[in-house]
């Protein structure tokens, strides 16, 4: 079997309904794996896509606003992967920013994150098998940013909260990893690709040349899901067209 392959496993992918997540959901699928999209709106469309391709699928609704949503999934379910990609951003300079919005992102893009890896970590202990964790950070793991206090907080904590849960649960079968995409052109971006100064800025500073593609990180999710990445813990790979080497 190839060290690519994922046949005979379960995946759970949340923010499966568009976006990176759907890319992920079908690239997993494609890899053999049965997938469970789940996401605060209907996956249907990802289920269709996955299923007319011949693969495996099926959704659930959940709303990690409430940082709990996700706990119940995982009891006896057998899930094997998870892929924590759910995440939203509030957009405000920081002398404007609410609590409020300051509480929404930490709540979906952090703190269902731990909770929810912590459900799927105690289930796959508790059944004596192996896991994979597949967090989905961002540049701003690394950088600053602006107007995105809470965004970047939250993505810097999503990095160490990584490696974290690495130094725990490697040692009991369970990898954990995260992606740090680049700039990817999907709805938490469009507002970004909607400016043209800010638009052009970005682009000229990015090797590839251009922005990045969801397909870009789905490949990387598969490898980080694989037999492949067995030796490979506590890392954040950054798929983001050179960006960080500039």
């Amino acid at each position: 079997m190839s060290a690519f392959s994922l046949s005979g496993r379960t995946a759970l992918v949340t923010g499966a309904n568009t976006g990176i997540g759907q890319a992920i959901a079908e690239a997993l699928a494609r890899a053999g794996a049965r997938v469970i999209c789940a996401g605060r709106r209907s996956s249907a469309e990802t289920v269709r896509r996955i299923t007319e391709a011949g693969g495996r699928a099926e959704e659930v609704q959940v709303d990690l606003s409430d940082p709990m949503a996700a706990v119940p999934l995982f009891e006896g379910a057998g899930i094997d992967v998870l892929v924590n990609n759910a995440g939203i951003i509030r957009r405000a300079d920081s002398t404007d920013f609410t609590e409020a919005d300051w509480d929404a992102v930490m709540d979906v893009n952090l703190k269902a994150v731990f909770f929810t890896s912590q459900a799927f970590a105690r289930e796959v202990l508790a059944r004596g098998g192996t896991g994979k964790i597949v967090n989905i950070a961002s540049l701003l793991s690394f950088q600053g940013g602006i107007r995105v206090p809470s965004y970047t907080a939250s993505k810097h904590g999503v990095a160490g909260l990584t490696k974290l849960l690495a130094n725990e649960w490697t040692a009991r079968g369970i990898t954990v990893n995260a992606i740090a995409p680049g700039y990817i052109a999907t709805n938490n971006t469009e507002a970004l690709r909607d400016d043209p100064v800010r638009a052009q800025e970005i682009l000229g500073r990015i090797p590839a040349g251009r922005w990045g593609r969801a397909e870009d990180i789905a490949e990387s999710a598969v490898y980080l899901a694989a037999p492949a990445s067995d030796y490979v813990s506590g890392a954040v790979l950054n798929v983001d067209g050179g960006w960080l080497a500039r």
